[in-house]
């Protein structure tokens, strides 16, 4: 390279000047300083100080990025010095006077107050439907103290401002199979019970006797009073019983009684005394419901499932059964008994349709709004009046087109098929649930009793009458208990793992059963708790409302007078007296928050 002429005598390799600072610091030790003339124009990398440089140490230095400049970081120490110099100015001085006094750093400002202005905007939009559902307000979604704009959560919102405390939840009529409470409080105290707390727990069930537990409970292993309610809230009534066959729920299980010991299924003797028994049953329960010594049951087949109440329950006026799903055979059996029943639900669609159509354009006109109802009713009169027409067969409005010989008309099968299509539609929906209400009850028991569809003629259920599920004691039932059993596990968070105390509960779980385990885990669980609820779907339809009247206070209170003896909690008897309003739905997530309660359908 010499003989090339373009070798350069000061030029030294990588290496050799790695090599040269090794010996220099093993030389000088450590905190020396660099004078060597070889090195004294070198830097470690480009831009960055001089290796020479006053204040530079020779170890432990952090590098920096070969590819940056000093002056175009945003993070550097003498553009952030201007920005925050700009922003005491600014408190002080208008952006535009401040941008004419200082040309340099307006820049960096007017950039910084779009790029601000820009991220607000963005959030804003984003936010408007958390804002619209929790009533919040653009201003609370921006935090002005930071550089940039941050959308608050509805759950911070909610907990900086004092919200209304919700001391109640629904009633939810839906038969649940199981529910899993998750707590950070331990659910020691609901396991491991003695011997005398268990009986404890039975005879207070069966003699309808509740005691009065703390609303607080510093310690709950050591308060027998919430170990025996719980075991109490765990009982209830079911007939028949057999020990080897889970009996619940009963639809869709085909599956699970296959393959096991069912004796009846050939025995028609068999069969016939396990319906007789049934009867009975039945009967008492119904009896004990009429006489207000009983709140309600269920009678559970493998078609659908019938919710008997009490008066007085969900609003209702007399004795209510809902029955769900149902099929058009199973309603023109209940007509041709002479059950009067209604579809609540088909109802309420024709109600809010009317009320749609029924609706004045201009809200001051009275008279032209009631013409326009009565229009409407005598259009769906008219709607009803064709389909009749249609039903017998009438075409008069070919014949006033002059078309009639050239149109072939459906025959008399086609119109009865057309006809029993509508009604077929309805057949295993929600919209077929049926109500009966006041005397019609008791002609639905008679019609049950000696329904042969009741009971399947084939199949692994074949003979085995349907499940009855009771939460006081009746004639031909055994009592149960639902199966629970904690579990303390450890879940994932941002900052690690925490550990989790949960609570099972599987069987037929019945309402009053939700409502009680509940309050105990109110006063067990300082009022911290969550509760997901698994409901047996055919039986969600049951929490629609049937009563269109106002519910008030007096009702509630005279529905408690009547219901004392029925072996509920007075608490339990007001919030199933209250009417339903979940509709359709069903509750599947229940928590509670200082005492407070938020639910999920």
């Amino acid at each position: 390279m010499a003989e090339l002429g373009c070798y350069s005598p000061s030029f030294k390799k990588p290496s050799e000047v790695l090599r040269m600072r090794r010996q220099r610091a093993r030389s000088e030790g450590p905190g020396g300083k660099v004078s060597s003339p070889a090195l004294s124009g070198l830097r470690p990398f480009s831009p960055g100080p001089l290796l020479t440089a006053p204040g530079r140490g020779n170890g432990g230095v952090k590098r920096r990025n070969p590819f940056a400049s000093i002056e175009n970081t945003y993070s550097s120490p003498k553009k952030r010095a201007l920005i925050q110099e700009d922003g005491r100015k600014s408190s002080a001085a208008g952006p535009d006077e401040k941008l004419r006094e200082e040309p340099k750093t307006g820049a960096l400002l007017r950039e910084e107050l779009l790029h601000t202005d820009r991220l607000k905007q963005q959030h804003t939009q984003a936010a408007v439907s958390l804002s619209e559902a929790d009533g919040v307000f653009e201003d609370d979604l921006f935090d002005p103290q930071s550089s940039a704009a941050v959308l608050k959560s509805p759950e911070a919102l909610r907990d900086s401002s004092p919200s209304e405390v919700c001391v109640e939840y629904p009633a939810d009529w839906s038969l649940k199979t199981r529910l899993l409470f998750t707590s950070p409080q331990s659910f020691s105290w609901a396991e491991h019970l003695k011997a005398q707390e268990e009986a404890q727990g039975l005879s207070s069930h069966c003699r309808a006797q509740f005691s009065n537990i703390p609303a607080h409970i510093p310690e709950p292993r050591g308060c027998a009073e919430l170990r025996c309610g719980f075991q109490q809230s765990l009982q209830y009534w079911q007939h028949p019983s057999l020990p080897w066959l889970s009996l619940f729920p009963r639809i869709g299980a085909e599956r699970k009684f296959s393959g096991q010991c069912v004796p009846w299924a050939q025995d028609s003797v068999l069969q016939q005394s396990l319906m007789s028994d049934w009867c009975v049953s039945l009967t008492s329960l119904y009896s004990l419901l009429k006489a207000r010594l009983c709140p309600y049951f269920y009678v559970c087949s493998y078609q659908f499932t019938v919710l008997f109440r009490a008066a007085g329950l969900s609003g209702s006026a007399g004795v209510t059964a809902l029955l769900s799903p149902t099929t058009r055979g199973l309603r023109d059996a209940m007509k041709s008994d002479g059950i009067e029943f209604s579809l609540p639900l088909l109802e309420e669609k024709r109600k809010s349709r009317g009320q749609s159509s029924s609706q004045p354009a201009d809200s001051e006109d009275m008279t032209s709004g009631a013409q326009l109802s009565e229009h409407s009713g005598n259009e769906e009169d008219e709607e009803e009046d064709d389909d009749d027409e249609d039903d017998d067969g009438g075409f008069s409005w070919l014949k006033e087109m002059g078309v009639q010989d050239k149109i072939k008309k459906p025959d008399a099968i086609s119109i009865k098929l057309r006809k029993e299509h509508r009604e077929v539609r309805l057949d295993r929906r929600p919209e077929s649930v049926v109500l009966v209400e006041g005397s019609n009850t008791f002609t639905l028991l008679n019609f049950l009793m000696n329904c042969k569809s009741l009971v399947a003629g084939a199949g692994s259920q074949a003979g085995l009458p349907p499940t009855l599920l009771a939460p006081t004691a009746f004639r031909g039932a055994t009592l149960h208990a639902l199966k629970a059993r904690t579990v303390n596990v450890k879940t994932q968070v941002r900052a690690g793992y925490e550990d989790v105390c949960s609570l099972e509960v599987t069987g037929p779980i019945m309402p009053h059963c939700v409502h009680a385990l509940t309050l105990l885990l109110k006063a067990a669980q300082r009022g911290q708790f969550t509760a997901s609820l698994y409901t047996h779907e055919p039986t969600a339809v049951l929490n629609i409302p049937i009563s269109p009247g106002t519910h008030t206070q007096e009702h509630t209170e005279c529905v408690v007078q009547d219901l004392l003896r029925c072996g509920l909690q007075q608490s339990s008897v007001q919030q199933l007296a209250a009417p339903s309003i979940l509709g359709k739905a069903a509750l599947r997530q229940l928590q509670m928050r200082d005492c407070s309660y938020s639910w999920r359908t």
